[in-house]
């Protein structure tokens, strides 16, 4: 039995200086979005739904309630989720979604990510001298938007395994979006951040008031452009988005954009398919943990920590001690190494998957961890089957993202990890729904050195994820945990965090979310800001860790097998919840 142990808090702050210094220890204020109050671990028997946000939550038990499937669930929740979260995902971006047939045995994995129009080059992003615009600058208008796909997504996940109407799904969803759902003090907080967004006039009638600042937090709002939106979907399905007046909006809104037009046009709408892949597993101790493949990087990245973590005792080591801490960090440099390296559209390039999951070649990085002293920054490995030239993506990753896990009363599951990148996207809207800037997850820069970068844009590409749904298994085969996170590239190491404080130290999976993030992307050692994590930064830099304190805002929703049935853990970073019956 999996058991929660007593993990102390202790929220201080220290200034740190590389190498290591004198510390002043100071109180810090709770991370603004929740307090980061502990949430109460959920219970349930048959059915569990883990989720961004309580109205989401609530539509997703609803399903589940009439005898829905673990996909009928997951449609509400993200329907809902783009109503009331819609700064992080929605119909207008893209998702990865990882389906356990418990009769069958079997994963199904989809790959809903949003792609590069036809029309866009390697050069999408270069100024006319060739050098890379800036970031901000990329982001906001239609250059940054890649075709969504979530509607293809939801459609396809409920024709294979949906057991309600398509319709009852989208009822919660036009319900409140017709009568009415409160502001949150986080989306609040994250308007005050996106002042472009008010530019948008559909948008600034929808969030801002007459002086441009954010509606007050508790504010009902209404959607009705996107409750007439949800009855044409819920009606003609999800071709009425990729063809005819939908796809034409869109387009228009895209393509004339006054400052940073994209290329977009409808036949990249009317061409969108989800790609049905293999999910990638590996044995970890006693266990089988699986995750999505490329066009996402988070599933290897996660299994290849694993893999260099499992010739270390970690159940023997304290959890927030420095030892644990440093062994954590250095997995994670090498993985994304070879993340930076190898990982992108497994379409477009090769990508060694077998070679990079190898247990001789992890066992050969793993090597490489010296137990005292910090590599500060890994070189990328060389995997079976790599290719022979490849130069290092450095791109940024999606943080306008949302998780949800959800288990159905047979057993079936369901981890969807579902993005529109920045928050709020592109700053575009359409029809009541945000598009994404999913195309700048792409290296802006296509060649470097003279060798290509295999994250360069390419027509019809997907742009590489960070995004890591997962799913564990126990020694019996049995489902054991159903578990994913939002947060970028950190998502990385926030799914591997909550994965070793489960299966190493046995903490259930509240107290695995509760705990504080660290980790490294091959950069800085990271350390949560305002947690415990802080009181280590000293004795980490002085076995030669570079040190960075931040806010580290992860969104774990997980979902675990008990005795009893289901426990459920939600982040106390955000605003979600675990509920069931």
């Amino acid at each position: 039995m999996l058991t929660r142990p007593l993990v102390a808090f202790v929220f201080v702050a220290i200034f740190i200086a590389i190498p290591a210094a004198a510390q002043v220890a100071r109180p810090l204020q709770p991370e603004p979005a929740t307090g980061r109050t502990e949430h109460p671990i959920a219970h349930a028997r048959e059915y569990m739904v883990a989720a961004a946000n309580p109205l989401a939550v609530d539509a997703g038990l609803g399903m589940l309630a009439q005898g829905g499937s673990a996909i009928d669930a997951a449609i509400a929740v993200q329907l809902v989720l783009n109503l009331v979260e819609p700064h992080a995902s929605g119909l207008g971006g893209g998702a990865y979604l990882l389906y356990y047939d418990a009769g069958a045995k079997h994963i199904h994995a989809y790959d809903g990510r949003e792609t590069a129009p036809f029309a866009a080059t390697p050069e999408l992003f270069l100024d006319a001298h060739g050098n890379p615009v800036p970031f901000r600058q990329a982001v906001v208008g239609g250059r940054s938007v890649g075709v969504p796909g979530v509607p293809r997504l939801l459609e396809l996940a409920h024709r294979r395994h949906g057991r309600l109407p398509w319709r009852a799904l989208f009822e919660p969803a036009i319900a409140l979006a017709e009568n009415g759902y409160p502001l949150t003090e986080r989306l609040h907080r994250i308007l005050a951040r996106v002042p472009q967004l008010a530019q948008d006039p559909q948008a600034r009638a929808l969030y801002f008031q007459a002086d441009g600042s954010p509606k007050p937090a508790g504010t009902t709002l209404t959607n009705p452009e996107l409750a007439a939106t949800l009855r044409t979907l819920a009606a003609d399905g999800a071709e009425a988005f990729y063809r005819g007046e939908i796809a034409h909006d869109i387009v228009a809104e895209v393509r004339g954009h006054l400052t940073n037009p994209g290329t977009m046009q409808e036949s990249d709408l009317a061409a969108y398919a989800v790609r049905e892949v293999e999910p990638v597993c590996r044995p970890y101790r006693s266990y089988r943990v699986c995750g999505m493949p490329p066009s996402s990087s988070g599933g290897i990245a996660v299994l290849q920590m694993l893999g260099i973590l499992s010739r270390f005792d970690l159940g023997a080591l304290r959890p927030l001690s420095a030892d644990a801490v440093h062994l954590i960090a250095e997995a994670g440099r090498l993985a994304f190494a070879d993340r930076n390296r190898y990982l992108a559209d497994d379409r477009f390039v090769r990508v060694p998957i077998a070679g990079l999951l190898d247990t001789a070649y992890l066992r050969e990085r793993s090597a490489l961890i010296r137990p005292e002293v910090s590599m500060r920054r890994a070189e990328a490995g060389t995997p079976p089957g790599a290719p022979a030239a490849r130069a290092e993506s450095r791109a940024l990753t999606e943080s306008g993202t949302s998780h949800l896990s959800i288990v159905d009363r047979e057993g079936n599951a369901v981890s969807m990890t579902t993005t529109i990148e920045s928050s709020f996207g592109s700053r575009l809207m359409v029809r009541g729904f945000v598009l994404n800037n999913q195309l700048t997850d792409f290296d802006f820069v296509p060649v470097r050195d003279g060798v290509p970068v295999a994250n360069r844009v390419e027509p019809g590409k997907r742009p590489r994820s960070s995004m890591a749904p997962t799913l564990v298994f126990d020694a019996d085969g049995h489902l054991l945990l159903v578990i994913g996170s939002p947060g970028g590239s950190l998502i990385i190491n926030y799914v591997l965090k909550a994965l070793v404080a489960i299966l190493d130290w046995h903490m259930d999976v509240q107290a695995a979310i509760d705990f504080p993030n660290i980790g490294s992307r091959n950069g800085p050692t990271e350390l949560e800001r305002g947690t415990a994590a802080e009181a280590l930064a000293a004795t980490l830099a002085a076995m030669g860790h570079p040190i960075r304190v931040m806010d580290m805002t992860s969104g774990l929703h997980g979902i675990l097998r008990t005795p009893e049935g289901w426990s459920g853990g939600a982040d106390p970073r955000r605003e979600g919840v675990a509920k069931g019956r």
